[in-house]
């Protein structure tokens, strides 16, 4: 019982009492002045004597009888703790203020592989591994100071648990405290989340394969695409080209007066030097001879000009080094990246002006898209069919990379990438 329990019922007790045996005390002075009327006052005087130890009696039975009530309340209440932290299918751990355990339930044993009776009065961090043992010794005595009656052990991390037979394991913790009379009690819950730690463990392992997977197929694609490109250049391009001298020649040697001829051969030497441009362009499209004759800087150079000269959209090209040089996966990721941004400005933006920004600082090339158009809400759902914006993000991705778009109505879009380069990790 408290302090100030005690004390109330001792003034329960005792201040009846007091107040009758007052009351004798002042009728026994009575009698004494009037000696007249001693027999009849004395007589009073004891009869209040009596009644004060009834009153005793009665209140002393009473407050027996409220303390025996509480007593069996409590008992019920430990009994339904125990038997709820029994029936619990997580680990609970009670110690003392000396970190002493006190309390191990059925899942507790379980988990660990030691027993109840192997564990009350052993220190808590006998369950835990050598290393991590005084650290965690002055994590529970500065919990046990402070006015927190509870808090998550570890804050977020995953602590490390040790079973009887030497495996560690991952856990996660929660810790609560409580006073039983004048001792402190500390109540540790505890979550094996080695499933949970496996299963994050095969997405991880599971994801690093699916992006291996991703850049060696978008490498694959990228040959392919290279090799139908030179194919168109070299030999189709060059067999255009000399159908064209053919046909030039042919209108030279054309004899005078046969215009029918003459026409035909100049409709031909028209749609011939279409189908040479197309073919360029496709191949150029396929994948630009520059990008692997020149290197990414000219590369860039060349788009952004293309730009400007088929839109008319003025854009600006700036680079810290004009002299970069980066892996081929990186090079072809950087170009497609601002091919496809500047592919939508031409299509989407509705813009005055674009600029394309390329830095490299410490071990990670960035790269911005930037455009005045009508911009767009960010939040919006994507429209069906339309992946540019998600193919941005995903060739950073594959590079370990990420993808930030900021956008919004009548303020134009920004595209930033950063891709970190090998041997670096990402920011």
């Amino acid at each position: 019982m408290s302090t100030a329990n005690y004390r109330g019922t001792l003034l329960l007790i005792f201040a009846p009492i007091v107040a009758v045996l007052a009351g004798a005390a002042l009728l026994l002075v009575a009698a004494a002045a009037y000696p007249e009327r001693r027999g009849s006052l004395i007589t009073a005087a004891e009869i209040a004597a009596a009644l004060a130890g009834l009153v005793a009696m009665l209140t002393l039975y009473r407050q027996i009888r409220v303390r025996q009530a509480s007593q069996r309340g409590l008992q019920r209440a430990e009994e339904h703790a125990g038997t709820l932290a029994e029936s619990a299918m997580d680990p609970i751990i009670a110690i003392d203020e000396a970190q002493r355990i006190v309390m191990f339930n059925a899942a507790a044993e379980e988990t660990f592989g030691w027993t109840r009776e192997q564990m009350i009065g052993k220190p808590l961090d006998a369950l835990l591994p050598e290393r991590f043992r005084a650290r965690h010794r002055e994590h529970i005595e500065r919990f046990a100071t402070t006015g927190t009656t509870s808090r998550r052990m570890g804050g977020h991390a995953v602590l490390t648990g040790l079973r009887a037979g030497g495996e560690e394991f991952p856990i996660e913790a929660s810790i609560s405290k409580h006073r039983e009379g004048d001792e402190l009690r500390l109540t540790v819950i505890l979550r094996d989340v080695s499933d949970r730690i496996r299963a994050i463990e095969e997405l991880r392992q599971s994801k690093e394969e699916l992006q291996q997977f991703g850049a060696a197929a978008q490498e694959t694609r990228e040959l392919e695409k290279g090799r139908i490109a030179r194919e168109l250049h070299d030999e189709l391009g060059q067999s255009l080209t000399m159908l064209r001298m053919d046909v030039a020649w042919c209108k030279a040697n054309l004899r005078d007066g046969d215009a029918g001829v003459a026409a035909k051969l100049e409709r031909m030497e028209t749609m011939l030097k279409g189908t040479v441009a197309a073919t360029r362009r496709i191949a150029s499209d396929l994948r630009p001879l520059m990008l692997d004759d020149l290197g990414l800087v000219p590369a860039l150079e060349w788009l952004v000009q293309n730009m400007t000269q088929r839109t008319g959209i003025p854009c600006d090209f700036s680079i810290d080094d004009p002299a970069l040089q980066l892996p081929p996966a990186h090079s072809t990721a950087v170009f497609r990246i601002v091919q496809e941004a500047l592919t939508n400005i031409a299509k989407h933006a509705d813009a005055t002006h674009a600029a394309v920004v390329v830095r490299q600082h410490d071990g990670t090339v960035r790269v911005a898209i930037r455009d005045d158009g009508v911009g767009f809400a960010s939040d919006d759902p994507r429209k069906p069919a339309s992946f540019g914006l998600l193919g941005l993000r995903e060739r950073a991705m594959l590079l370990r990379g990420t993808a930030t778009i900021r956008s919004a109505p009548g303020a134009g879009t920004t595209i930033e990438i950063e891709l970190p380069l090998p041997g670096q990790s990402a920011p």
